[in-house]
């Protein structure tokens, strides 16, 4: 057993321990304490909702177990319908229910003052809704999952307003933000501050229009006087970097010779500072429904408790007692190991420990044929990374481009003036184009330190188990954020040659879904061998702390788009192809939107620099599953055997709601990148052997979505052409790879919106 996997079950076993005592504990305090109804009433109300037929909606009025209160609708031994909810805190509900979730249309108060109405959707406010602060803010507009997202306009007590674009709570987008002194800001927005191209007009008629980084002028830019007259230049609030140029006006030429550009910075932008956002206490989604529950209910040791995917329990569909009236379905618990809400554990019911997942790939140690490489290669790394360097500018000469900028270095094992010493054979290395991988790297705010731990520290790369079908290895670092190809010689080419695109590309397009590409490099081993290893650095796609359940390679052909293993040796590293797609993947509008005009420009860019056979890799980590391993669709109940199925409403979204109210996971979420999203499940019709898309089948589960386009330094060279040419002779033209990359560029974006969907 690993140190690793000894550890994670001790702290779990020490927790089972905690947990079991608290509960008895509990148990004891509660039933020292509780009234007991008398026998008569009890006997007489249950046999009222034993009379009553399995999903039959009816009027009840509840006080229930822990104090809470509800009046309205209810069915199933839970809300359904319309009903009001008053929590013991003061929180309340006023609205439509479904299953016991807050759906559709309602209000959720406060006990602060702060109300929210409008729509919600599986216990979040979901849709149009307005909410209003105690402090007397107010916002109305377009929200996902308790989250401000989408198009709204919030009006500051203060009297100050902002109308536009939202995104994960922030202002982000196009807006427009109104002073209560009427100035006025028009343009763009990033995590809630200006950045981006906008326009700041003043009330005294003098106005700039420019480029902004966080809330300042920065960049190219114009600022107006009254009078017609102006100044234009670069603008920066280190008087350092400011230059520019006067022009004065006809009316007036020597008003503000003697003007100082920073006048801007330090008086007329000293009173255009934007209001803070409230900070909500709770969510909706995070309040503890308190649940009546018939003694005569199915007894609650042999239902299956709901857990996530990666083997961990949520706490929310556990039983408070087990014969008891009331149960709880709770999600604001924690879910990791060590961190239960003990109040909620049944201890009753058998625990197991986490499941351990086993890491991809074979750790290179001494002995393994590529440890050597391995060596050089760090060594290469840790010399090209920190060697000094000027701060390098994002406006890149066309020379730094040239594929003949390469930087030759020996490294001997005895060490030299400028390499240390070594325990590996001589060799040399070669680093290509280094002032726009460093560039590349600063764009992708990767820290220089953290990217030379990675994959120089103390730990091994990792291989995977086998090479991919071009012939390349792939190597992992140990915490998985970078990985590491070998590259054939035609394919350096192709990067070298497109390297200025990509590089305007990915510089343009911050959203962009190609590879993120940090260094390209070249070990040439001395001796008679002479052998030359070229590689490439990439972002790694599957960097989460999420287990990714299930991976797509979707390229929108269907010759021999299917994995060559049997089902039952699927597993989570298997990558799977196009025909044995069996999902639709619904985004929230804003995010769909931002994606099909990114795979537009995406594709654009990479038909226009000839490439075609690459791949949009999709990774799916799925919410929450059963016991039994099954996938458990949103919304719907935990089955119980070959019983009738229970009247609790499964409201345990633990890990979502945890994140929700972090804000450094959601400063995590972009495009591609740990995406709350939903999956349709589809099937084929078993008539259509190459049918690539299914029918849906109403059926979704909550996922985080993880997804790129990879495989871009393939261009229609003439390998290509013959091979598009052989096949097209036995096989349908439409149906292979290796096709022109206008033609292919054409079939994967039409695949690609037909597999990802707005969700309705």
């Amino acid at each position: 057993m690993s140190r690793e996997h000894s550890s994670v079950v001790k702290a779990w076993e020490a927790t089972v321990r905690k947990t079991q005592a608290a509960a008895k504990r509990r148990a004891h305090s509660i039933f020292g304490t509780i009234s007991v109804a008398h026998a008569d009433d009890e006997e007489e109300e249950e046999s009222q909702e034993s009379g009553r037929g399995t999903g039959e909606m009816y009027h009840a009025e509840r006080v229930l177990c822990n104090g809470d209160y509800y009046t309205g609708h209810w069915a199933d031994n839970f809300p359904h319908g319309h009903g009001k909810y008053l929590w013991t805190d003061g929180c309340m509900y006023v609205g439509e229910w479904f299953r016991g979730k807050t759906m559709g249309k309602g209000k959720f108060s406060w006990p602060s003052g702060a109300t929210y109405e409008g729509e919600f959707k599986s216990g979040y406010m979901d849709g149009k809704g307005t909410y209003t602060g105690n402090n007397g803010d107010t916002y109305r507009g377009q929200w996902v999952m308790n989250l401000r997202h989408g198009r709204g306009i919030k009006s500051y007590v203060n009297g100050d307003l902002y109308d536009g674009e939202w995104r994960r709570g922030l202002q982000e987008g196009h807006g427009k933000y109104q002073w209560k002194n009427g100035n006025q800001y028009i343009g763009e927005w990033k995590n809630g501050v200006i950045c981006g191209k906008g326009t700041m007009i003043w009330t005294s008629g003098n106005r700039y229009d420019g480029y902004w980084e966080d809330g300042l002028p920065k960049g190219n830019g114009t600022f107006r006087w009254a009078d017609g007259s102006f100044y234009m230049g670069n603008w920066s609030k280190d008087p350092d970097e400011q230059n520019g140029t006067y022009y004065p006006s006809g009316v007036s030429p020597e008003a503000t010779l003697e003007w100082d550009p920073q006048q801007v910075f330090n008086v007329d932008l000293s009173d255009c500072k934007i209001c803070p956002g409230e900070k909500v206490s709770i969510m909706p989604s995070q309040k503890k429904l308190a649940v009546w529950r018939s003694s005569k209910a199915v007894d609650s040791s042999v239902r299956p408790r709901r857990m996530s995917v990666d083997g961990r329990v949520s706490p929310g569909a556990m039983n408070m007692w087990d014969d008891g009236d009331c149960s709880f379905d709770s999600t604001d618990g924690d879910s990791i190991m060590g961190n239960f809400d003990e109040s909620l554990l049944d201890a009753g019911q058998q625990n197991r420990p986490p499941r351990i997942v086993k890491r991809q790939g074979e750790t290179i140690s001494k002995g393994h044929k590529n440890y050597e490489l391995m060596l050089n290669l760090q060594l290469g790394i840790r010399h090209s990374v920190g060697r000094p360097a000027p701060v390098a500018s994002l406006d890149l000469k066309a020379s730094a481009f040239d594929p003949k900028e390469k930087v030759w270095t020996r490294f001997p094992p005895e060490g030299s003036k400028y390499t240390p010493p070594h325990q590996s054979s001589e060799f040399k290395w070669k680093d290509y184009c280094p002032l726009v991988f460093r560039t590349l790297r600063k764009l992708f705010k990767v820290d220089p330190a953290d990217y030379m731990i990675s994959i120089c520290g103390n730990d091994a790369l990792r291989e995977l188990s086998s090479p991919g079908k071009s012939g390349s290895f792939f190597y992992l670092t140990n915490d998985d954020r970078y990985m590491i190809k070998t590259m054939k010689k035609s394919e350096v080419k192709v990067l070298l040659r497109m390297l200025s695109a990509y590089y305007n590309h990915v510089r343009a397009f911050e959203n962009t879904l190609v590879t993120k590409f940090y260094g390209l490099h070249c070990v040439k081993l001395t001796g008679p061998t002479q052998k030359k290893v070229r590689f490439i650095i990439m972002g790694n796609l599957f960097c989460s702390e999420y287990t990714i359940h299930r991976r797509f390679d979707l390229k929108g052909s269907s010759l021999g788009r299917t994995t060559d293993k049997a089902e039952a040796e699927i597993d989570e590293t298997t990558i799977l192809k196009d025909l044995d797609l069996n999902f639709i993947f619904r985004l929230q509008k804003s995010w769909f939107q931002e994606f099909r005009r990114q795979i537009d420009r995406d594709c654009e860019f990479l038909e226009q620099e000839r490439i075609m056979d690459y791949s949009l890799l999709v990774g799916l980590h799925f919410l929450e599953k059963s016991m039994a391993g099954d996938l458990i669709p949103s919304g719907a109940r935990t089955p119980i055997g070959d019983s009738e199925p229970e009247g609790a409403p499964q409201l345990s979204r633990v890990d979502m709601d945890q994140l929700l109210v972090d804000p450094s996971w959601w400063a995590s979420v972009k495009l591609g990148q740990n995406m709350p999203a939903r999956v349709e499940k589809t099937v084929r019709r078993n008539d259509w052997e190459f049918q690539q898309t299914g029918e849906p089948t109403g059926e979704f589960f909550g996922v985080v979505m993880f997804f790129g386009v990879i495989d871009i330094l393939q261009d229609y060279d003439i390998s290509k052409k013959l091979e598009h040419a052989y096949k097209s002779i036995q096989y349908d033209p439409t149906s292979i790879s290796a096709v022109d990359p206008k033609q292919y560029s054409k079939r994967f974006r039409d695949f690609i919106f037909k597999i990802f969907a707005e969700d309705p």
